[in-house]
């Protein structure tokens, strides 16, 4: 089974993919790692070299190559990743997709302890510039999110609540 991990950036995907991988004996695809692997350029490069929307192609073909080359892993999407090129309805036809809910309070939190150039959707904004951003992109992905089999509302998620709401007890 594919196991897709979706929410805003920040949200924990990563973090959390990696231990229900872990858990599960699955296989664990970031899928930004992935695409820098393939690419050989940071995301952040990526956007700065080619732009967002080259980088949004790039992405749904490292989506289908994850897909084609895995059939037990944990997927960690990209914040935008459900929200382009019908992103969304190819997850759910490939596997079970976890919306990550985290409040928008946490988000920035974390965000904001983070390294932001690696994040170029953020880089070089101001905190009010990234507060609004980070408002305004959650409004618009939000109907994509909620598109997900299963929603898990946090901020503090464990590996137990996910084996759970998979009905892996």
């Amino acid at each position: 089974m594919l196991i897709f991990l979706i929410g805003m950036m920040g949200a924990g995907k990563t973090t959390l993919g990696w231990q229900l991988a872990n858990k599960l004996g699955y296989s664990f695809v970031d899928l930004d790692d992935f695409i820098e692997k393939r690419e050989g350029k940071s995301i952040a490069q990526i956007f700065e070299q080619e732009g967002q929307e080259c980088f949004r192609e790039l992405e749904r073909a490292a989506l289908e190559a994850v897909v084609t080359e895995n059939t037990k892993a944990v997927i960690s999407t990209g914040g935008g990743t459900p929200c382009f090129f019908n992103n969304m309805d190819f997850i759910n036809g490939q596997g079970k997709s976890i919306f990550l809910n985290v409040p928008l309070s946490e988000i920035f939190t974390r965000l904001s302890g983070s390294n932001l150039a690696l994040r170029p959707l953020l880089a070089n904004k101001t905190e009010e510039e990234r507060r609004l951003f980070l408002t305004n992109t959650l409004a618009a992905r939000k109907p994509c999110y909620e598109q997900a089999v299963y929603t898990l509302n946090g901020p503090d998620f464990t590996v137990q609540a996910l084996l759970k709401l998979l009905n892996y007890n």
